[in-house]
């Protein structure tokens, strides 16, 4: 019996629809310094795989952890949370 994983799901925005079914989205987050303490505001750039080409750029979206599609794509695209464009 073998369970399976929780995929990581992320929140970020689309910054990059010119690739057909592929989107760069940005995944920003907060973290604490180690030593002094201070918040430090990161963000990272993801490829996501988008079968459907449903998000546009400016669109924050749902993203989850998937199996490799390509050298960079090993997020694929749930929804789209809020359409601002």
């Amino acid at each position: 019996m073998s369970e399976t994983k929780m995929k990581r799901r992320l929140v970020g925005v689309v910054v990059s629809d010119k690739m057909d079914k592929s989107r760069v989205v940005v995944v920003e987050s907060v973290k604490k310094h180690p030593v002094y303490g201070k918040y430090l505001n990161t963000r990272k750039k993801i490829m996501v795989h988008d079968e459907n080409n449903h998000s546009k750029t400016g669109n924050t979206v749902l993203i989850e952890e998937s199996t490799p599609v390509s050298k960079r794509k090993s997020w694929a695209f749930v929804k789209v949370i809020d359409n601002r464009k």
